[in-house]
């Protein structure tokens, strides 16, 4: 069986993760991940620019959370859908990788990740972003931009926030997945 994404990525270091984050980036074929998610949103008038652009939902807390992920040999698909109210939020991302990065494309932003795995936790920090493709955003500005997850109590537990200079924090978000099967 071909390695999935982030065995490609993380090399050794990726069986030596918790069970919860292998389950989570193991998947060969498709899976549905289950749990809940807060965001909590700058009120600035730039900050709020920034997160509408990066597609990041409005303020909530404890929504009901699902990740599809459908892998496939040109990378990953994960449909994320949050019940926040009152209408839910979709989101598609597109996971692949180049040159040792991991790449999250959702609309017009590309990110470039690199990821590393220290002490049962995963780090994810973007080290690259473009807009609409071809618009770079200097590296500078995304220092601050970042995320992690590791096992709680059998479940992933992450947290990603955007810091980005001149606007101060845009938001943060943190929360659970654990496999849908699991769920209860």
């Amino acid at each position: 069986m071909a390695p999935t994404l982030f065995q490609t990525l993380l090399g050794a270091a990726f069986f030596r993760m918790p069970d919860a984050l292998r389950t989570l980036h193991g998947v060969h074929g498709q899976a549905r991940h289950a749990g809940a998610m807060t965001i909590e949103r700058s009120r600035g008038l730039l900050a709020r620019l920034c997160a509408r652009l990066a597609g990041v939902p409005g303020a909530t807390t404890d929504a009901a959370l699902t990740l599809d992920c459908t892998t496939g040999p040109r990378g990953e698909i994960w449909l994320r859908e949050l019940d926040t109210t009152p209408r839910r939020a979709q989101a598609r991302w597109r996971l692949w990788h180049r040159n040792g990065q991991l790449r999250l494309r959702r609309g017009a932003l590309q990110l470039r990740c690199v990821l590393h795995h220290h002490g049962g936790t995963l780090y994810w920090n973007v080290v690259g972003a473009r807009v609409l493709g071809a618009l770079p955003l200097p590296a500078r500005l995304l220092a601050d931009v970042r995320g992690n997850e590791r096992e709680v109590d059998g479940r992933c537990v992450f947290e990603v926030e955007a810091v980005l200079p001149l606007v101060g924090p845009v938001f943060r978000a943190r929360g659970w997945l654990q496999p849908e099967s699991d769920k209860g």
